[in-house]
């Protein structure tokens, strides 16, 4: 018998060793008042741990010895719904069984109350399996947990300030059908001709004169759209004038849409399923289109506020997809290292040849460090949100502690938000790498079906696209990170100097060449906002003298002054995530004298890339920008 867990000595160390459970788990069972949960710490790791095991044993015997059987079988489109095959259907009946799709909802709404991150922890196994049966498991628990979360923030949930109990909440007879694996829900953003460009968003939702909502429009690639629950972002709002704060995306509103009513055994569409998307990947999950047409719909919030409940659902969304891609890169990682202990050629196994051996050394490593990520950036998140829930219930609190409770909310939720689009451009560019490098160890068989290299590859394509592209991560870290140095420059001079500092005089070896990356860093932070500000200065020469200050200090036109930052957007993005590995594995060395080999087989890679990536964005780009800028003046002449 297979087991996805033991068999990860990497994955394992942090239930063991690598997590410090005590703040999670506190806050998880409300500092252990709630009743029938866990008595201690430990009590709770123990069963997280049995969670683990029983997932990893599931997915090794019940879905990777199918994977291949799913990806051909796919699904299909009948008589307006989605067809599941028998073996994927009985994989789903499976999960439902054993309780599942509860596992991080509350105990007092059907669920298990164990943490997003033993959530996210188990999806990596599952994505092991097969990335298919992942992307639609994640909308049962995920989406469930996302109503819960809204209906916090919009007010409509009651909690007991002593027990942490929920009392009341607004979608609790939905949380409740999807803990049971009746239903699931998704999310639906995508529009054609209106992808990464949110403001182009077309669908819109009316209210009608007894103030009940309705939607209508055309959403694109939904995964799991033949879920029940939709949460739909539509335009409620027709401001033209720029300065309206409803214009553009405050012109936004989030929505719960049911899309179909069982009814005696006959199913009442309120909203159609008009296409399956034939894909090259992920064959056994559903991706849908959707036509909405007056379909009843709940407001969530306020109107206007629909992109804050987005990046909501996308911040957990890109967290799980890390975590989705960590699975495919360790299918593909330990695909790769089996066939090549067998393949001889030469007069010695492949993976004794020092370029294959170095291409698998390399793979493992990057999993180790995407894997540091991942699990800092779930941690971080979910605390963060959960310190939010107890400061917005929790009565009786003195002004020192909820200062102190504040404090430690909003530095757990800017470390999250520093690493999840690192970890989602790192993860899903590498699942690509990974993947390709398996089939490339296969050979010739790789090219065929026969070994399941290339359904890793064609699963991993989609990952630098969905959830938010490559590209859309990269620019969201520069605009982060140098927008943050804007804010606080002496902070980011003093960053500097400290890791030059340490790069000399730090007495470990490990600490002195992290400090060096740090520093590397610093270097391409620091080109980048001098060549954005001289850019800007530049400009100023059309101006007042008088009206250079505000002009430089307050009034920044991304599209405008940071175009030498966008175009260098992913090379800065590459030495972030390098960084910020080197500073997690680096904390994991102090602590645990093993993980020293991890870090320094991290650095070997990290180091030459990031003096590589910083003469890059030191040395090039001026062509292309000028070339682009002509092109716009001959555009804009031309009309």
């Amino acid at each position: 018998m297979g087991n996805f867990f033991k068999d990860n000595e990497d994955l394992r160390f942090y239930f063991e060793r690598g997590v410090d459970w005590t703040r999670l788990v506190e806050l998880t069972e409300h500092d252990f008042k709630a009743p029938d949960g866990p008595a201690n710490v430990e009590e709770a790791v123990e069963t997280y741990r049995e969670v683990a095991d029983l997932v990893g044993e599931f997915v090794a015997n019940e879905i990777a010895p199918h994977a291949a059987q799913l990806d051909r079988e796919g699904v299909a489109l009948e008589g307006g719904e989605a067809v599941t095959p028998a073996r994927l259907q009985s994989i789903y009946d499976q999960l439902r069984d054993m309780e599942l799709h509860g596992m991080c909802l509350p105990r007092e709404l059907g669920g298990m109350n164990s943490p997003l991150t033993l959530y996210f922890l188990t999806s990596e196994m599952i994505g092991r399996a097969d990335t298919s049966v992942m992307a639609h498991h994640g909308f049962h628990g995920g989406m469930a947990a996302a109503m819960l979360i809204m209906s916090i923030r919009e007010g409509s949930t009651k909690i007991d300030p002593d027990t942490g109990v929920i009392l009341e909440t607004r979608f609790e007879r939905f949380i409740r059908e999807i803990a049971r694996g009746e239903a699931w829900g998704c999310m639906d953003i995508t529009e054609p001709d209106a992808g990464s460009d949110m403001a182009k968003l077309r669908t819109k939702a009316e209210q009608d004169e007894y103030g009940d909502w309705f939607v209508t429009g055309q959403k694109i690639f939904i995964t799991a759209g033949h879920g029940k629950y939709h949460f739909v972002i539509a335009r409620t709002e027709d401001a033209t004038d720029p300065s309206d704060p409803f214009a553009g995306l405050g012109g936004l509103s989030m929505f719960l849409v049911t899309t179909y009513e069982d009814e005696g055994g006959e199913r009442r569409r309120l909203a159609t399923i008009d296409r399956i998307e034939e894909k090259i990947g992920h064959h056994a999950s559903v991706t849908a289109e959707i036509g909405f047409n007056r379909s009843p719909a709940l407001l969530i919030g306020q109107r206007g506020e629909g992109f804050k409940y987005m990046l909501t659902l996308m911040n957990g969304a890109r967290l799980g997809v890390g975590f989705e891609c960590l699975g495919v890169s360790e299918a593909a990682v330990r695909l790769a290292a089996a066939y090549a202990a067998e393949r001889r050629s030469m007069g010695k196994s492949i993976d004794r040849h020092e370029m294959i051996a170095d291409y698998l050394d390399e793979m493992r490593t990057d999993i180790q460090a995407l894997r540091a990520v991942c699990v800092h950036g779930a941690l971080e998140e979910e605390i963060g949100q959960k310190l939010e829930i107890r400061l917005r219930f929790a009565e009786g609190l003195g002004e020192l502690e909820k200062k102190r409770l504040e404090r430690e909310m909003k530095r757990r939720k800017a470390a999250a938000r520093r690493v999840t689009p690192l970890l989602k451009y790192f993860g899903a560019e590498k699942a690509v790498e990974h993947a390709r490098r398996c089939v490339q160890i296969h050979g010739g068989v790789g090219y065929t079906t026969e070994y399941g290299a290339e359904k890793l590859l064609r699963d991993a394509l989609v990952f630098p696209i969905y959830e938010g592209t490559s590209q859309i991560q990269a620019l969201m870290a520069m605009k982060d990170t140098l927008g943050g140095i804007l804010k606080k420059p002496r902070a980011f001079v003093q960053r500097g100097a400290q890791a030059r500092w340490r790069s000399l005089s730090a007495r470990d070896p490990l600490e002195r060449r992290v400090a060096r990356l740090q520093a590397l860093s610093w270097s391409a932070q620091q080109h980048l906002l001098r060549r954005t500000a001289g850019d800007k200065i530049r400009g100023l020469g059309e101006l007042p003298v008088t009206a250079w200050a505000d002009a430089f200090l307050k009034d920044w036109n991304p599209k405008r002054d940071f175009a030498f930052a966008m175009l260098h957007a992913e090379r800065l993005t590459q030495i972030l995530f390098d960084e910020a590995a080197a500073e997690l594995l680096l904390e994991q060395a102090r602590q645990h004298p093993d993980r020293r080999d991890v870090l320094e087989r991290w650095l070997d890679r990290a180091e030459p890339r990031a003096r590589h990536l910083l003469d890059v964005i030191q040395t090039t780009g001026d062509r292309l920008l000028e070339r682009l800028e002509g092109d716009e003046a001959a555009a804009a002449a031309a009309e």
